[in-house]
């Protein structure tokens, strides 16, 4: 009797953690897409950051970001996370900063906009997201991101940004 009464026992708690692991929202109900007004352009980006001018590749596959930035701007970001003492971890050419964008369009720009990466101005031109139009690592189709960037402590360099979305594959991992 006590056999059946731990199976019983075990079968209950079994069926209440597997009901309980299949709520949808998981406490992220106040962030649903569907009110990111920039939603076609946000993601995850593998980037390469080249100098215009002589084709030098300063970064490859560097991570960044482009996120809704709740107030009808697009935050573009290569911040991976933060030290101990607070400070950013970036992984590209130091950049953290907003740009306007045009969602039917697919694209972004901004001037003269500050940069929180490193206290720098900058102004993002050609910014543009392509639908299908690159390959990941391992072949696979995925969006492309592009833009040039200037930076006021180097006003004469323009530095193109060029990758593609991260698809979410091991094998597409740099």
């Amino acid at each position: 009797m006590k056999k059946i009464n731990i199976v019983k026992t075990a079968v209950c708690a079994f069926s209440l953690i597997l009901l309980s692991s299949c709520d949808d929202e998981r406490g992220y109900d106040d962030y649903g897409t569907e009110d990111m007004p920039s939603q076609a352009l946000n993601g995850e980006w593998y980037i390469d950051v080249i100098d215009e001018a002589t084709g030098t590749v300063y970064v490859q596959h560097a991570l960044h970001r482009t996120y809704d930035d709740n107030n009808g701007r697009m935050w573009i970001s290569d911040k991976i996370g933060e030290n101990s003492d607070g400070t950013p971890i970036l992984s590209g050419w130091w950049l953290i900063a907003k740009a306007d964008y045009n969602v039917e369009n697919l694209t972004f720009s901004t001037t003269n906009e500050p940069n929180e990466a490193d206290g720098s101005v900058v102004t993002i031109t050609e910014g543009k997201i392509l639908k299908d139009a690159a390959t990941s690592l391992d072949g696979n189709v995925t969006d492309s991101i592009y833009f040039k960037g200037v930076f006021d402590y180097d006003p004469e360099s323009t530095i193109i940004f060029a990758g593609h979305r991260v698809t979410g594959f091991e094998e597409d991992v740099p």
